[in-house]
This record gives structure tokens, C-alpha cells and sequence, in this order.
């Protein structure tokens, strides 16, 4: 791929490669590099941080991140379903799945 500057009809050239969606790996390189710190220590606070939303979710409670979005728990109700490959009805029991709300500052960014 022949990456070239930034101009007014293309993106910046990033250090990550655009045709890879970024990976666990990938970000705790991101970490390292942009905190000066290890890649130890950003694998250890990346797992940290991971975790701590895991626990908070798991608990039922949601994490804020102020501009960058929330990350909570939803509810799905019981509902019926058709099985896939019969046209037999199933009930898809209620659920507690997690849920991301994108905030202003991520949504600002995408755009």
C-alpha cells in the first residue's frame, strides 16, 4: 500500500493499517506508544480497564467515559422467534446483554 500526506480530499495517514480493524494487540501498542510506557504495562492497564467495565457491568451498573460514551446493560424481553432452516416457533427467553452508547465526542470524531 503507497500511503501518502494528508490533503484536502484524503484521510491522515495512521500508523494502523487501514485495511485491519484494530485488535487487542494493536491497542495496547497504540497505549505504549502514545503513554511512553511499556508494552507490559499498557497490556496490564488495558486489562485493568477492561475488567473494571466487565465487574461494573456484570453488577448491573453502567460506566460513563464523558466523551467517549457509556457502556450499559440492557434488558431484552421474552419474545418468539422462528428456528432457523424449520418454520417451527421458539421461545427466545429474556435477556441482560451489554450495550455501548457512542457520546458526543466519539460521534464528533467519526464523522
Amino acid at each position: 500500500m503507497v500511503a501518502f500526506g494528508p490533503s484536502e480530499t484524503q484521510k491522515p495517514v495512521h500508523s494502523i493499517p487501514e485495511v485491519c480493524d484494530m485488535n487487542r494487540q494493536g491497542l495496547i501498542d497504540h497505549i505504549a506508544n502514545h503513554a511512553g510506557i511499556s508494552k507490559k504495562d499498557a497490556a496490564a492497564a488495558l486489562n485493568a480497564t477492561l475488567e473494571g467495565i466487565r465487574d461494573t457491568l456484570a453488577s448491573g451498573e453502567s460506566v460513563a467515559l464523558t466523551g467517549f460514551g457509556t457502556f450499559e446493560v440492557r434488558s431484552r424481553q421474552e419474545r418468539e422467534g422462528v428456528k432457523p432452516g424449520t418454520t417451527e416457533k421458539i421461545t427466545i427467553p429474556a435477556a441482560k446483554v451489554p450495550a455501548f452508547k457512542a457520546g458526543k465526542g466519539l460521534k464528533d470524531a467519526v464523522r
